[in-house]
């Protein structure tokens, strides 16, 4: 496979578009799944059940994180190496990331399900959510090994520019999940089970399709047990980079955690209309994700390549596309906050409470496109330091810290206004970093 094959590097837009707009399909598709389960719980009528699965978000998106270290750390060594020509090191590498992950997944899996009460009553379960939310847990957390290896291959192709059967792999598992949805949860009556099952087969299918993409079609990686194995710098690189990812997925869950242990005194109906808010949220943020994620590959070979003025102008580019993207999408989601909460749920009051809190979380969506971008662009480089603060700040240390002095000055009003103040201090921290890591004279815009 020659470079020309790879990636068009003289046009960079339309290079980068390919690459993006399958993420972002894919995404659109994970997200209309999320919002399936959210809807047919929903329908059951019963706000403790979807207070109950909402309490695990934090568990499914710990498991993504792990799967992102795996992932994305291989997604950027091997964009690198792909750029440097180091075709042998991507063999050793990716098949290094697919065994891992699986032995990742086997440990983890027996270690929360042996904490799965303590794990709970942390999360915020109540006497009258603890069974629904144990039950989602129990299924989820057993297929945690299926769950992080779907982010394993489906990361791991699109380094090699096949971003369209990643799409392929995560569109398949994501529409069998919402075929099984109305049938578990309803037809049969599994409730929280059953959408906790339909979504660990979906993930399966996804693992299934990948794994055979990387068999059949991929001119470079590898799932040779015997290949898998590589140098201390290489997996320090792998660690460091994905790790910072995952920390992005484990500080959102640790947010969750605190805005639904803050709710309880209000009462568990706002915290099923935060669940709701979250899932809606995901409509603006996957598509921002999407494109950030979908550029890495290019990111990452353009770096490996040396070619630091395209990189630049494609920074630039994707900085002003994001934001305004960003903006459409919000406001768009602000006009419809009250149909889309109905959407999910026939309760006025917690349809009145979602739609509040639906507007303040996406207010300040532009300057987190910012923060997505920018953390891709560190990620893609290697300068894990950079992107390490980044994932610690928009959800995590930054969101904390606001979270903490808001409510405590506020309030219900700061726990409101706390994400939007959180996105413009991440956001400038953001450019801050690009403009130390890169020098003013390859800014955005400069």
């Amino acid at each position: 496979m020659t470079e020309k094959r790879l990636f068009d590097t003289d046009r960079l837009v339309p290079a980068y578009f390919k690459l993006a707009l399958p993420v972002v399909f894919s995404m659109v598709i994970t997200l209309i799944y999320s919002l399936a389960d959210t809807w047919f719980i929903a329908r059951t009528g019963d706000a403790m059940l979807v207070a109950g699965v909402s309490l695990c978000a934090p568990v499914f998106t710990a498991l993504m994180a792990l799967g992102n270290i795996f992932g994305q750390g291989g997604n950027s060594l091997i964009s690198r190496l792909l750029g440097a020509g180091d075709r042998r090191s991507v063999q050793r590498v990716s098949a290094f990331c697919f065994y891992l992950a699986m032995l990742t997944g086997v440990v983890v899996a027996v270690a929360l399900y042996a904490l799965r009460r303590p794990v709970l009553g942390l999360l915020g379960a109540s006497e009258n959510t603890a069974a629904h939310a144990e039950a989602y847990y129990s299924v989820i957390v057993a297929g945690a090994p299926l769950v992080i290896l779907s982010f394993i291959h489906t990361n791991l192709i699109r380094s090699e520019g096949m971003s369209t059967l990643s799409m392929v792999g995560t569109v398949s598992g994501s529409l069998l999940n919402i075929a099984l949805d109305p049938l578990f949860i309803s037809v049969l009556g599994w409730g929280a089970r059953g959408a906790a099952l339909a979504t660990v087969l979906g993930y399966t299918l996804t693992d299934l399709l990948t794994l055979f993409f990387v068999m059949k079609k991929s001119a470079s990686l590898s799932v040779d047990v015997r290949k898998a194995r590589v140098s201390r710098g290489e997996l320090g690189q792998i660690f460091s980079v994905g790790i910072t990812a995952a920390i992005t997925n484990i500080a959102t869950s640790v947010c969750v955690v605190f805005m639904n242990q803050f709710l309880l005194p209000y009462g568990d109906e706002k915290i099923a209309a935060l669940g709701i808010v979250l899932k809606v949220t995901m409509v603006v943020q996957l598509m921002l994700v999407g494109f950030s994620f979908g550029g890495v590959p290019l990111f990452g070979y353009l770096y490996g390549a040396g070619d630091r003025e395209k990189l630049r102008r494609l920074l630039h580019f994707g900085t002003l596309f994001l934001c305004w993207l960003a903006l459409a999408e919000s406001l768009a989601v602000f006009l419809l906050a009250e149909p889309l909460m109905r959407v999910f749920i026939d309760d006025a009051a917690i349809i009145a409470d979602g739609s509040v809190m639906l507007r303040w979380q996406i207010a300040g969506m532009a300057f987190s496109a910012v923060v997505l971008l920018y953390t891709c662009l560190f990620q893609a480089s290697g300068k894990a330091l950079q992107a390490l603060a980044l994932s610690l700040s928009r959800q995590g240390l930054i969101f904390l810290a606001v979270f903490a002095a808001a409510t405590a000055i506020a309030g219900y009003g700061g726990f409101l206004a706390c994400q939007v103040i959180a996105d413009a201090l991440s956001a400038a921290l953001a450019l801050a970093l690009y403009r130390g890591a890169f020098g003013k004279r390859e800014a955005v815009g400069a």
